[in-house]
């Protein structure tokens, strides 16, 4: 039975979420402050930290950095009246994998939990390591390493998860709106031109020095991994 640490000062908010997850088998415990909450994920053993940001006693970004620090694997959910795109970058740039605006929908506060959840078995490093290929690019997601031909591939973070969502849906176009929301969490910004940066990044690490190309970008529809 997976344990989930709600830390949440709004009483009817953090009772009406425990509610709901017991009914969903799981379990649960509270902290209506930030400093009980830090103390509390550190402390025990959590497979996931529902957390909200305005918190007595500590912040929730600072309390989402923190338990990173020190528990790198354990899945975040940020809980927050903020909605503010500035608001979702400070608490994903501290360390949180997902971030829900209130007032929200159990429904899907559920599936989003259910879906960290399935991410964090996939790279729990407690378990065996989950190996993607594709030609003779190799992924490891336990170890976080990336080789191809043998050679290794060094990545930043948010490169590894772009590659991470290609390799997940290689042999499938995937537009950048798909990876704007799933690889950076934002809604997606016509007018910005970050995935494309990403991808040229990607390219020179990924492609450039190989004859054989595997990402390959398809004329108003997105990009697509694959093998050609």
């Amino acid at each position: 039975m997976k344990k989930i640490l709600i830390v949440e000062d709004d009483r009817r908010i953090a009772q009406n979420i425990y509610r709901g997850l017991v009914v969903e088998s799981f379990e649960a415990e509270i902290a209506y402050d930030g400093i009980t909450g830090k103390q509390l994920a550190l402390e025990k053993k959590f497979d996931l930290v529902l957390l909200d940001v305005n918190l007595p006693g500590m912040k929730g970004y600072d309390v989402c950095q923190q338990i990173r620090q020190y528990k790198p694997s354990l899945p975040i959910i940020m809980l927050t009246a903020f909605g503010e795109i500035e608001d979702k970058v400070e608490g994903l740039s501290r360390g949180a994998d997902d971030y829900i605006v209130k007032p929200f929908d159990f429904r899907e506060l559920l599936a989003r939990i259910q879906a960290a959840l399935r991410v964090a078995e996939l790279i729990n490093p407690e378990t065996p390591d989950k190996i993607l290929r594709i030609s003779d690019l190799e992924m490891n997601l336990g170890t976080k390493q990336v080789k191809r031909g043998g050679n290794a591939i060094d990545l930043t973070a948010k490169e590894f998860a772009l590659l991470e969502y290609f390799m997940l849906h290689r042999g499938r176009v995937v537009s950048k709106m798909d990876l704007a929301e799933h690889v950076w969490h934002l809604n997606f910004d016509p007018g910005t031109n970050v995935v494309e940066v990403y991808i040229n990044y990607l390219r020179k690490k990924v492609d450039k020095d190989f004859s054989t190309k595997l990402i390959h970008t398809r004329p108003g529809m997105g990009y697509i991994l694959k093998e050609e």
